[in-house]
Parts: structure tokens; sequence; C-alpha cells
């Protein structure tokens, strides 16, 4: 999400702003920048003719020391962590840690499209839905839906003769589950990689390794629970209509000698 604090326009010339329009850029005072600059905290600006410029490295390092600040560190702190040459891989391992999967896109439909997708269905399911975040009434009386996959999941086990209330009460079930799965791995992480690089003291050179775990910390836990659920499914599958089929011929047996 963009800074509200800094103003939404073409990248800064390199070198080119005077310290007002640096302040211009970046929504600061004068008076901030220089107290920054005095701190160490931001590089000096080019000088030419007396005059300092300053450029994208500037905007960069102030978008970073204020992203800093709202996360609670003092000034102190962070001009020891840009000292030491870590704020950039610090913040590489928060944007690690907060970065969504990769999913395609939410859509926005009509509610004349979800009527013709999913017929006259129950308030009390519609309902249910927005709970489960499937969908999102918007102001417009337009619907969005955060995840097309699930909507059309829901569509297609419609079609296939299951009610839509019915559905809806297995994601419901699905999403309890997959926070207890996610709690796990989530517990696994912390207790086996970030829990032992604290101990040591958050040693700088082993920052990128902690970023790689948790950047493949996601998609390892999904492939590990897709690996696992397609096992037990094909076994619940089997173990199910495995009981259907044998009743079906025990019934049709007892049919048979009905009718001799």
């Amino acid at each position: 999400m963009a800074d509200p604090h800094f103003r939404a326009v073409d990248s800064p010339k390199e070198g080119k702003l005077t310290i007002e329009q640096l302040a211009q850029e970046t929504g600061m005072t004068v008076r901030n920048i220089r107290n920054h600059q005095s701190r160490g905290l931001l590089p000096p600006p080019d000088v030419r003719a007396r005059i300092g410029y300053y450029g994208a490295e500037h905007v960069d390092r102030l978008r970073l020391i204020r992203e800093m600040q709202a996360d609670g560190f003092n000034l102190e702190a962070i001009r020891r962590l840009l000292s030491e040459g870590v704020a950039d891989s610090f913040f590489g391992l928060k944007r690690a840690a907060t970065a969504p999967f990769e999913t395609e896109p939410a859509e926005i439909i009509s509610a004349e499209e979800l009527l013709e997708r999913f017929g006259e269905v129950h308030p009390k399911v519609v309902e249910k839905a927005e709970r489960l975040g499937l969908l999102v009434p918007l102001a417009d009386g337009r619907v969005e839906v955060p995840s097309p996959a699930l909507l059309r999941a829901a569509e297609e086990v419609m079609k296939r003769g299951v009610p839509l209330g019915a559905a809806l009460a297995v994601v419901e079930q699905v999403r309890r589950s997959s926070q207890s799965v996610a709690r796990a791995f989530v517990k696994l992480f912390l207790d086996d990689v970030w829990k032992p690089f604290e101990e040591e003291g958050a040693p700088a050179e082993r920052l990128p390794e902690v970023i790689e775990s948790i950047e493949r910390l996601r998609p390892i836990a999904s492939q590990v629970l897709l690996a696992v659920f397609e096992q037990t499914m094909t076994a619940e599958v089997e173990d199910a209509f495995g009981k259907e089929l044998e009743r079906a011929a025990k019934r049709s047996e007892r049919g048979g000698k009905r009718g001799r």
C-alpha cells in the first residue's frame, strides 16, 4: 500500500530536488529533513553552487524512515539499523512475511449475473456467503467476489445437485480446518527458524536465509496440504463408495431372492 504522505508523482530526477522540493515531494517539513540529516539518517545532498540537491535515493530513504517509525522504531534505532546496513533486509523480511498469496484478482459482478448463475437463493444463504467472505456487497448494488475460483466451485457443485447452503457449510468447515493447519505451519517456522535466529542476535548475514524461508513457507505448506488432502480424499472416496456398492449389491441380492 502506498504511503499516503508521499505524493503520487513521477519519480524525481536524480539530484534535481532542492530541500524545499524534497519536503514537498515527501510531505515532510524542511526542519524534519534537516533533523534526519543531522542524525546521520539521510545521505548528504549533492552540493552545486552552494545549493544542495536531492534525488530518488533521498526520497526512498525518507520513505523507509517513515515506515520504520510507523512500525514503532525510534530514530536512534533507525539510525543504528541504517548504519549497520540491515534496514533494507529487515523490511525485506517484513514484506516477505506480510505479502499476500498470488491469487487470481477479485471480480465484481452485478446482482443480475449472480441471479443468473445461482438462481433464487434464500437470504440466509446469501448472508452466510457474505460472512465467509465469498461475496462482498458494494454500495452500488454490485457484488465483489474476492475468490472467483471458490464461487466457480460453488456453481459447479450446484450443477451436480448439491444445495448451495450445504456447499457453504463444507466451505465453513474447510476454513476452520485450514486455520488449524496454517497455525501449525507458522508455529513450525517460528519455533525452528525465527526463534533460533533471534537467539543468535538476528545476525545480518543470516537475514537472506530467513527471508527465503518465509517466502517459501506458504508455497511449501500449500504443496504439503494438497498432497496430504489428495491421499486422504482418495482413501475416503474408496471407503465410502466401497461401502455403498457393497450395500447396493446386498440389496440386489435380497431382491433377487424374493423374486425367485
